[in-house]
């Protein structure tokens, strides 16, 4: 998991994936839509190709570059773990504040 979170620590890899969500993209695309030469974009997708993070299709002389799920979902699962812990300050966070709102009014009624 160490090599997908380096990946994606790239800003340009993450907008390739996003990229990449949308739909399947071939390299001159992703070289238009980044602003970016062919070499470049080459680079990025080789490291997320190597990941995992990539699937490259072929068909006939083209190559279409896909987004893969699998490996976000090991990472997804990962992050779960800090999800509930957010979720729990939140929620600590709303009853403290609930508390300061309800203090006020009765400050304001007396």
């Amino acid at each position: 998991m160490k090599a997908i979170f380096e990946a994606l620590a790239d800003p340009t890899r993450r907008h390739i994936l996003e990229l990449l969500r949308e739909r399947p993209h071939l390299v001159g695309e992703l070289t238009e839509l980044l602003g970016m030469s062919q070499p470049g974009v080459s680079k990025h997708l080789r490291v997320l190709r190597e990941v995992g993070l990539v699937h490259v299709r072929k068909d006939a002389q083209r190559r279409w570059y896909e987004l893969r799920l699998e490996p976000l979902v090991e990472v997804d699962t990962w992050l779960e773990a800090y999800r509930r812990l957010w979720d729990e300050r939140f929620d600590r966070l709303d009853n403290y504040l609930q508390k300061l709102q309800t203090k006020e009014k009765k400050n304001v009624q007396k």
